[in-house]
C-alpha cells in the first residue's frame, strides 16, 4: 500500500481516483505542521499539497519512503525544489488546470480596469451617483501587450481578439507560427512594452523575471497606460508601480498577485486608480476540482511507475514524443544496466552516441534514463530526477551526441563509460519482432537479447574453452538457456555470454577464474 498524506484542503471528487485506488491509503491531515508534519511525512510515499503548506528542506530529507510532492496548482513557491532534486523526488504541478480560470479572471480584471467597475459599485452602495467621475476607456482597437504567452497568455489572446483588440505578444520562445496561429504580432520586450495601451504579464517568477516591470520600464510605455498582474507577485515593482501612477504615467492597475501574500496595509491600497482581488485566478469550483484530479493522476502514475507528464524538476516530455520515445525505453535501461555492471571503479565520463532514426529527434528523456541505469550500480538512492545532479555532484562527465553512421540499423545506440583504468562501451538496437539486443560488447560483435541472468566471460580464443565452462556448469545443476561468442580474430581475445537458470555459486565462480584461458568472469542481472 502507498501511503499519500495530504495537508491542504482538496474536493474528495478531485482525489476521486486516490480514494478508490485499492494499492493506496490517503491520510488527510490539513493544517500539519512543525513535528506532526515531519512525523507524519516519513512514512508518506507521496505528498499533496496546495499553497499552505510550507514543504522544506527540512521535510523533504524527513520523508524517508518520498517518492513524490504534487501541488495542485501551478505555482511551487512553498516547496524547495532544489531540495527535492536532490533527494531524487519528483515534484509535479497542474499547469493546466486552472489555465481557463485564470485567463477568464484576467479578462474579467481586465474590463473591470477599463470601465472602474469596483470603483463605482464602491460609490453607489454608499449612495453617491455620480457617472462623470467614472468615464473608461472602450477596449475596441486598443493594443493589448502580453508578456509571457504560455498557455494562459495564448487563452487571453484569445478573449482579447473577440472584443476586436490589437494583440501583441512577446515570450522568448514565442515563434512567428504560433504567433499567426493566435492572430497575434510577435514583438521584442521593449517593442510590446512600448505599444501596449494594456499591459498584462503571465510569465512564472524567476530570478530573471523578477522585478522585470520597474521604473526603467514604466518610463518606456505610453502615458496612460494599464498594468495587470494575474501571475506571480514580484514580477511588478510594487514601489515603481506606486510612483508611476502617481505621476501619471500609469493610468490604472488591476492586481491579483503581490510580492508579499497577504499583503497587508499596502501603500497601493491608497490609490483610486487600483483594483485588487485576494488571489483569485485558480479560484473557480471547476479549477479546484481539475488541479486536484489532475496531480491525483499524475502521482498514481509516478506510483505505480507508469510514465507522467508535468514534473517540475524534470524537463517537460510532450506527449506525442513520450509515444515516440516508449519503444526503447527497455532498450536503454537495459543496456545501461549491462554496462554499469560490467563496470567496477569510479566512472569518470560517460559517451552516449545516438544513431538512425534515435538521433533525429530530442534524445534528452532517454539519456537521463540511461544515466540513471548506469549509476543505480554505484550510487544509492539514485532516480531520474536526481541522477544528472549526482553525476555531477562526483565529477562524471556526460555527454550525448548524434551520430550520422547508424552500423547498418535503423536505429542504434551505444554507450561508452570510462574509468581512470580503462573503459567499457556496449550497443544496442531494435529488432523488429525480437525487441532490444545487445549487438556489441566493447569491440566485439555479438547478438544478445538483453534479459535474465547472464554470465560474461572475456578470454582467450582456444579450441575447447567453451566446452569446458558448459561441463562446469553442468557439474554443478546449472543449465544454459543460450549462448553467444565473439571474437575480434581466431586465437585473438574473445568474449562469451552465457544465459542461465540461476545464479553462480561463489566455490563456483572462484572455479571458473581459475581457468586458463579465462581472463575475468563476471555475473549481469537484466
Amino acid at each position: 500500500m502507498y501511503k499519500v498524506l495530504i495537508t491542504d484542503p482538496l474536493s474528495d471528487q478531485g482525489i476521486d481516483k486516490l480514494l478508490r485506488a485499492e494499492d493506496v491509503e490517503v491520510v488527510r491531515k490539513i493544517g500539519l505542521t512543525g513535528e506532526a508534519l515531519l512525523s507524519e511525512i516519513a512514512t508518506a510515499d507521496a505528498l499533496l499539497v496546495r499553497s499552505q503548506t510550507k514543504v522544506t528542506e527540512e521535510v523533504i530529507n524527513q520523508g524517508n519512503r518520498l517518492k513524490v510532492i504534487a501541488r495542485a496548482g501551478v505555482g511551487v513557491d512553498n516547496i524547495d525544489i532544489p531540495a527535492a532534486t536532490r533527494k531524487g523526488v519528483i515534484v509535479v504541478n497542474a499547469p493546466d488546470g486552472n489555465t481557463i480560470s485564470t485567463a477568464e479572471h484576467t479578462f474579467a480584471m481586465l474590463i473591470s480596469l477599463a470601465r472602474n467597475i469596483p470603483q463605482a459599485h464602491r460609490t453607489v452602495i454608499n449612495g453617491e451617483w455620480n457617472r462623470k467621475a467614472f468615464v473608461g476607456v472602450e477596449l475596441n482597437q486598443k493594443t493589448l501587450s502580453i508578456i509571457g504567452f504560455g498557455r494562459i497568455g495564448s487563452e487571453l489572446a484569445k478573449r482579447a481578439k473577440a472584443f476586436r483588440m490589437n494583440v501583441i505578444a512577446f515570450d522568448p520562445y514565442l515563434t512567428e507560427e504560433r504567433a499567426q496561429k493566435f492572430g497575434v504580432q510577435k514583438a521584442s520586450f521593449n517593442e510590446a512594452i512600448a505599444a501596449g495601451d494594456f499591459i498584462t504579464v503571465h510569465t512564472p517568477l524567476t530570478k530573471e523575471t523578477r522585478h522585470m516591470i520597474n521604473h526603467e520600464v514604466f518610463d518606456k510605455m505610453k502615458d496612460g497606460v494599464r498594468i495587470l498582474n494575474c501571475a506571480r507577485g514580484g514580477i511588478i515593482d510594487e514601489a515603481a508601480l506606486y510612483d508611476a501612477i502617481v505621476s501619471g504615467k500609469v493610468a490604472g492597475a488591476a492586481l491579483d498577485v503581490f510580492e508579499v501574500e497577504p499583503p497587508g496595509n499596502h501603500p497601493l491600497f491608497t490609490l483610486p486608480q487600483v483594483i485588487c482581488t485576494p488571489h483569485l485566478g485558480a479560484s473557480t469550483i471547476e479549477a479546484q476540482e481539475n488541479v486536484a484530479v489532475d496531480v491525483s493522476e499524475e502521482v498514481l502514475h509516478i506510483l505505480r511507475g507508469e510514465p507522467f507528464k508535468n514534473a517540475v524538476n524534470l524537463p517537460s516530455i510532450p506527449a506525442e514524443l513520450q509515444q515516440k520515445l516508449a519503444p526503447y525505453h527497455e532498450l536503454v535501461e537495459k543496456l545501461g544496466h549491462f554496462v554499469g555492471q560490467m563496470t567496477t571503479e569510479a566512472i569518470k565520463e560517460i559517451t552516449i552516441t545516438y544513431a538512425g532514426e534515435l538521433a533525429e529527434g530530442d534524445v534528452a528523456p532517454l539519456t537521463r534514463m540511461m544515466l540513471k541505469a548506469v549509476l543505480s550500480h554505484h550510487l544509492a538512492d539514485i532516480n531520474f530526477v536526481n541522477a544528472p545532479h549526482l553525476a555531477k555532484q562526483r565529477g562524471i562527465h556526460v555527454l550525448e551526441q548524434k551520430s550520422g553512421h547508424s552500423h547498418g540499423f535503423t536505429q542504434w545506440l551505444n554507450i561508452e563509460v570510462k574509468t581512470d583504468k580503462n573503459q567499457h562501451q556496449v550497443s544496442g538496437t531494435l529488432l523488429n519482432g525480437f525487441g532490444p539486443r545487445i549487438i556489441k560488447i566493447d569491440q566485439f560483435p555479438v547478438d544478445v537479447a538483453p534479459k535474465g541472468h547472464l554470465l560474461f566471460i572475456q578470454h582467450r580464443d582456444q579450441p575447447g574453452a567453451i566446452g569446458r565452462v558448459g561441463t562446469l556448469l553442468g557439474s554443478r545443476d546449472i543449465n544454459i538457456a543460450t549462448m553467444q561468442v565473439g571474437r575480434k580474430q581466431a586465437g585473438g581475445q574473445a568474449i562469451m555470454i552465457l544465459r542461465i537458470d540461476k545464479a553462480i555459486p561463489h566455490d563456483l565462480m572462484n572455479a571458473l577464474k581459475q581457468m586458463d584461458e579465462i581472463q575475468s568472469v563476471m555475473e549481469i542481472d537484466l
